[in-house]
């Protein structure tokens, strides 16, 4: 069999991470994956987009453009032609006090329909173009060319005001737990199962379209459940991989033998995101980015912003965007000046005209990057530098840049900070540390993601099935390595 008559399955397992997936390898039970790694290549480091939150890495994954051309930043942003927080699902208390509606709304129909760009195309888009046949299963971010009918369940819409189904456009097999599901079976998609969005309702709607005969060209398959184990007990827990072993069982005991169902499909595993450590003692650990910022007017969550307010704060966990609403009356240097004072931030960024000024926590000097043909680093990008390039532990090496805790770290800068309107700085805080704003969830004693860190920016890829590889090991790289894989004789664009 050809690779164009292969079908391609992405399994992406959230918080996957290189060292305690080593560890389960050694140590424990996991057949499956021991399985497929006995036939596959390894990749322990492949790069995800900055923020390192899901919409964003699944809006990159789909698109193959970080943030700067497909538009979604991060999970929490400020959208200022709407002078309002957008929040994907931070934590409810959030949502409540933006208004559950409007966030439901973002979610369900915005994230997809409005803020994800429309002249970038997804792999969903491209496939069907082509003529061939994807599906979703779970993931936030979806969209193709079939419009499909999301239902809001009864439960929520008796509690707030919303329409009972949402149209949007999708893949052409889609799941969206069980507002939108394949099979008829109810199991695993209570209230208290998030409505279907966990890992066994992924495996039993894809195990379905197995069983079925109905398994498409591309299938992007999402497993949510282990981010909340590492969130409560650290990088290392190893439960959430034992568990997440046995679904994978199940998916190739859909199969009538697991040697088919490796013989005759491309199986991509990966992750989406690594997690940080974050310390136990809450004073040390927890960053209030609030006190930082004192006496400067943060906009209140729920009374939105107000003509006197000189700060809105969109925190993502590891990471946050500080908007100014007034940039003569409060400028981004003195954000920066403010925030420099805390030697827990790691990192603090800024544009100005065509130049990212780049600072840190304590007494670490500043330097400036922008465009140009000065150096190329090595995935084959070009810059120009000036000043302290060890703030992102960049080796310059005559013309070439390499990069070290900070992966990819002018690309995924320059993306951010291009990704939508506004005048902000972005920061992130060090390993072992998680900023907290108002109502947002913190994880002292356990882990958390969304920094510009290599613990939050490095995630293991598992391929069987090619021996074909991406262009370079970055989330951005697979969307045309994958048309590649399933529309040989033309790339992605």
């Amino acid at each position: 069999m050809n690779k164009t008559e292969k079908r391609a399955v992405m399994l992406m397992l959230d918080t996957l991470m290189d060292k305690p997936l080593q560890q389960a390898l050694k140590n424990e039970h996991v057949p499956a994956i021991k399985y497929f790694m006995e036939y596959a290549i390894y990749y322990p480091g492949v790069v995800a987009p900055f923020p390192t939150m899901s919409v964003n890495v699944e809006s990159t994954l789909l698109t193959g453009h970080y943030s700067d051309r497909h538009g979604v930043p991060a999970l929490v942003w400020y959208k200022k032609n709407e002078n309002r927080v957008i929040n994907y699902g931070t934590h409810v208390f959030e949502l409540v006090k933006l208004g559950l509606t409007k966030s439901l709304y973002d979610v369900m129909y915005r994230l997809n329909n409005k803020h994800l760009r429309k002249d970038v195309k997804t792999i969903h888009e491209e496939l069907q173009a082509a003529g061939k046949i994807s599906a979703s299963i779970n993931p936030l971010v979806h969209r193709g060319h079939t419009v499909n009918e999301i239902t809001v369940p009864g439960l929520i819409r008796y509690f707030i005001n919303i329409n009972k189904t949402i149209k949007t456009r999708t893949s052409d097999k889609f799941v969206y737990g069980r507002s939108s599901s394949l099979s008829a079976l109810n199991k695993h998609s209570y209230i208290w199962n998030k409505y279907g969005f966990n890992n066994n309702f992924s495996v039993q709607e894809f195990s379905y379209l197995i069983k079925t005969n109905n398994l498409p060209h591309f299938s992007l398959v999402y497993f949510p459940d282990h981010d909340k184990n590492v969130h409560k007990k650290g990088p290392m827990d190893l439960e959430g991989i034992k568990e997440m072993d046995k679904q994978l069982q199940t998916i190739l005991e859909s199969f009538p033998t697991w040697e088919e169902a490796l013989k005759n499909n491309i199986w991509i595993l990966i992750g989406d995101n690594g997690q940080a450590r974050v310390g136990k003692h809450k004073q040390s650990a927890l960053v209030d980015i609030r006190r930082l910022l004192k006496p400067l007017r943060i906009t209140k969550l729920r009374k939105g912003v107000q003509k006197d307010d000189q700060i809105v704060l969109a925190n993502n966990l590891r990471s946050c965007f500080v908007y100014t609403l007034n940039n003569e009356e409060v400028p981004l240097t003195e954000i920066a000046e403010r925030l420099k004072r805390d030697d827990r931030i790691d990192m603090i960024a800024w544009k100005s005209i065509d130049w990212i000024y780049v600072t840190s926590g304590g007494d670490g000097g500043e330097f400036k990057f922008k465009q140009g043909n000065d150096m190329k680093d090595e995935y084959n990008q070009s810059w120009k530098i000036e000043g302290e390039a060890s703030i992102l532990d960049l080796k310059i090496q005559g013309k070439a840049v390499t990069y070290g805790d900070y992966p990819d770290a002018l690309q995924r800068l320059y993306s951010t900070l291009h990704s939508h309107a506004g005048d902000f700085v972005v920061t992130s805080v060090k390993p072992g540390h998680e900023f907290i704003t108002e109502s947002s969830p913190s994880h002292p004693k356990g882990a958390s993601h969304g920094g510009f860190h290599k613990d939050d920016s490095l995630i293991p890829m598992i391929v069987a099935g090619t021996d074909c590889s991406p262009d370079f090991l970055r989330i951005v790289d697979l969307k045309r390595w994958i048309l590649n894989l399933l529309i040989p004789k033309e790339r992605g664009n």
